[in-house]
């Protein structure tokens, strides 16, 4: 597994847990804000702590400290145990100035009280207007404050062994209609042959996909959150990936970034891969022989409005205990927005940046050797410009997550149903709140 995959699965399935909520979260919700009282520079000499799970960021930081003597900044790989060495700190009272913290995990830590509101800055506050709007409604939490910085994303698309498609004379497929129809297509011209995976052991993924379909799975209203992890768009999401399940056209026996996955694309018995943007360098990386046999398209869509999903990305957050919030700020803007940071960060950690000046590093405007010399991202970029704003994950999102991939591990062999799956993910979401006196109802 790459270095790049293992990060995501630390900070996206070891989390699990509940990040981006955005516009769902009020100021008059528990924990709702805990506001710096002072932006004023330290007299003197600082040094921030900065925990991380990105490969290569020790060399990002040392060029911030090259160029700033007065702010220096210390930064610790946590990616063995990124969650539980960060909850364990908050505990004790020694968290880092600053840490890598996922989308999702963000509502949760919330609710622990674990930031500290950056809005008395106006360096945090001016810095919205840098990055990709959805990004910064996830941190902000409905504009209650400024909590942490967008640093990268996960903007989904459909990769292609154009080659397969090609001798079987099947057109790649823009509509999940269209998807469906080539699996059975593709799975009648080789039996051995399925058009892709279906991983009942990763809920993220699974909940790309719900995003991408419009699934709000919660809303905040009437001073409580409103669960609709069971919306129709979920388990019009969930009925679809059942029958390709159902009708064995999809694999349910592989895990994303396994050896077991690889060997199986290595094998030519899986034409397709949903994935996010920083899995570009998966199969670069990992299956070398198969470059110049794939492509990156659009996923395929619901509607005609191509809306796209998120899988994965994380923020840098300003923790609770900071002595040094002015300091903070500083820096936690030149490393997520300045070119010459986000051009080293993407050539060494492989990030794909959630500022906008990111989009424009001219890595991300070339054209890769691995997939034709095309201009994947292009399609990432288009991909982050049409996902949806008013998303929101819930303050409980880690145990949701545990029981949606319980029941569809259980699902996926022949107990249950998908649907099944997101009514005890529901479920699971509203006595996790009760039982934490978070306020809570079903939506509709």
């Amino acid at each position: 597994m790459s270095s790049k995959v293992t990060r995501f699965r630390l900070a996206v399935v070891a989390v699990a847990a509940s990040v981006a909520v955005l516009a769902g979260c009020s100021p008059s919700s528990p924990s709702a804000k805990t506001s710096a009282t002072s932006c004023a520079p330290a007299k003197g000499k600082v040094t921030l702590q900065y925990w991380n799970t990105v490969p290569g960021m020790d060399k990002v930081v040392a060029l911030w400290n090259k160029k700033n003597p007065n702010i220096q900044v210390e930064t610790k790989n946590i990616s063995n145990d990124q969650y539980g060495i960060l909850s364990n700190a908050l505990k004790a009272g020694k968290a880092p100035d600053l840490s890598q913290v996922g989308y999702d995990e963000l509502p949760n830590l919330r609710t622990q009280s674990a930031f500290v509101d950056a809005s008395a800055c106006s360096a945090a506050t001016a810095a919205k207007s840098k990055f990709v709007p959805w990004t910064w409604s996830q941190t902000s939490f409905g504009n209650t404050g400024v909590f942490a910085l967008p640093q990268d994303t996960g903007p989904m698309a459909l990769y292609v062994r154009s080659d397969i498609f090609k001798k079987y004379n099947i057109a790649i497929p823009t509509t999940w209609d269209e998807y469906a129809a080539a699996a059975a297509k593709l799975h009648k011209a080789d039996s051995k042959l399925d058009i892709t995976f279906f991983d009942p052991n990763n809920a993220e993924w699974f909940n790309g996909l719900l995003w991408q379909n419009n699934a709000q799975m919660y809303s905040y209203s009437g001073n409580k959150w409103q669960v609709t992890v069971a919306s129709d768009q979920s388990r019009q999401v969930a009925d679809y990936w059942q029958k390709l399940i159902a009708g064995k056209l999809v694999r349910t026996d592989l895990a994303n970034g396994s050896t077991q996955m690889y060997a199986a694309y290595q094998k030519d018995q899986i034409a397709s891969y949903v994935g996010a943007a920083w899995g570009y360098s998966m199969f670069r990386d990992n299956l070398p022989k198969q470059a110049g046999k794939w492509t990156i398209v659009p996923m395929p869509t619901w509607g005609s409005d191509g809306t796209s999903g998120d899988w994965g990305g994380s923020t840098v957050a300003f923790m609770k205990g900071s002595k040094h919030l002015y300091e903070s700020v500083e820096f936690n803007t030149w490393l997520n927005t300045d070119p010459e940071a986000l051009a080293l960060e993407n050539q060494l950690g492989g990030l794909y940046p959630a500022a906008n000046a990111g989009l424009q590093l001219p890595a991300l405007s070339k054209g890769v050797p691995y997939y034709n010399n095309e201009k994947i991202f292009d399609v990432f970029a288009d991909s982050s410009k049409k996902i949806n704003t008013s998303f929101a994950w819930g303050p409980t999102q880690k145990t949701v997550n545990l029981a949606l991939q319980d029941a569809m591990a259980k699902a996926a062999a022949g107990s249950g149903t998908l649907s099944d799956a997101l009514s005890a993910a529901q479920a699971a979401a509203l006595k996790s709140m009760k039982d934490q006196a978070i306020p809570a109802a079903a939506g509709k």
